[in-house]
Parts: structure tokens; sequence; C-alpha cells
């Protein structure tokens, strides 16, 4: 995978200008990309994972879940991923303007009109500036891509179709996430 070189370089402000119609307006490799508001299925993924995250920081105090967030990786890179990760320890990255550096865990929930850019444009953006792992979430598939984005950039991911465990601490607590619950729309399964 080819790193694409930024096209131009923006100020935070000129982002921040973009307009506030609904829309979700990035800024990756330098060039505007925009995306529709997200499906229903879309959306529920997003607050089941939410919800299994809130229980599981509330347990044990050791990061938390935000998102839609700014991403700021730099003057050529402002992405707004559906959720992140970030650690207790590493609070002093989140401003007012959102993480000034990379996320310890980018999770994107794919649309018809983004599932191409997150799998390839994306993802080697996030690699290029150090998110050690991303999660691709296919409601379509009933399926989580896992990139181990800090142990191999440019390696396939481990498809999880059942569950999910990850430990966000080396050695600590494991979250559990059920991947059949996460990308049910109809709202039946557990």
């Amino acid at each position: 995978m080819a790193t694409k070189p930024a096209l131009q370089q923006w100020t935070y402000a000129e982002y921040a200008r973009l307009p506030d119609d609904g829309n979700r307006y990035e800024i990756i490799a330098g060039e505007v990309y925009m995306s529709p508001s997200p499906h229903h299925k879309h959306q529920l993924a997003s607050v089941r994972i939410t919800g299994v995250f809130e229980n599981f920081t509330r347990e044990h105090g050791i990061g938390q879940l935000y998102g839609p967030l700014d991403v700021l990786l730099s003057g050529s890179d402002y992405l707004i991923p559906d959720l992140v990760f970030l650690r207790h320890e590493r609070r002093a990255i989140l401003s007012d303007r959102g993480l000034e550096s990379p996320p310890d865990l980018v999770i994107e929930i794919i649309s018809p009109s983004s599932a191409f850019r997150d799998r390839g444009l994306k993802r080697e953006r996030y690699a290029l500036f150090g998110v050690p792992l991303y999660w691709v979430v296919d409601v379509t598939l009933r399926q989580i891509e896992v990139y181990r984005l800090a142990e191999n950039p440019t390696g396939p991911a481990e498809i999880v179709t059942n569950t999910l465990v990850w430990h966000p601490v080396p050695g600590g607590p494991a979250l559990t996430l059920s991947v059949p619950f996460v990308v049910d729309a109809q709202g039946d399964e557990r």
C-alpha cells in the first residue's frame, strides 16, 4: 500500500469553516471528502458499541470512548471517525478541537458511500500517523475487521464474526464485544 501524498495543507480554522449542513466533512491527505448522514443500521451499531464500552469503562476506569470526534493528525488530515477510544493516561491529547494526536483505537462503521475509503485511504492515513488499532464494522457482511496497524500497517484484517476480545491495556481487563449483537439491525439478537 503506497502512502498517498498530501495535496494541500489546511489550517484548523479553514477546516472548521466547512459547512455545518448535516454532512460529515473530512480532510484526508489534503483533499475534502463529504459523507452524508449514516443509515439506521450504522447508527444502531454505533449505539451498541458505545453501550458496551460505557459499561466496560465505568467498571474498569481505564479510558473513554468518544465519537464522532475530530482527530487532527496533520495539516492535511482532519478525520472524523465514528468512534475512538482513548486511555485515561493519554487524556492530555484531548482538546476543545478534538484529539490532537492518534487515539488508541479507531472504529469506523462503514456505509456504502464510505466502504472503499474506510478500508483504503483512511486505513492508510491512520497507519501513517500511528493509530495502533483500527476496527472496521461492516453491518452488511456482519463482521468486524481488526487491523493491527502498529504491528503490521499493510497487513490483512483479522475477520471477527462472533466474539471480539480486546485488552485496551496489555495484561489488563478484556473488553468482550458480541459481533452479532452489534451488527443486528432488528434489535432482537443478544
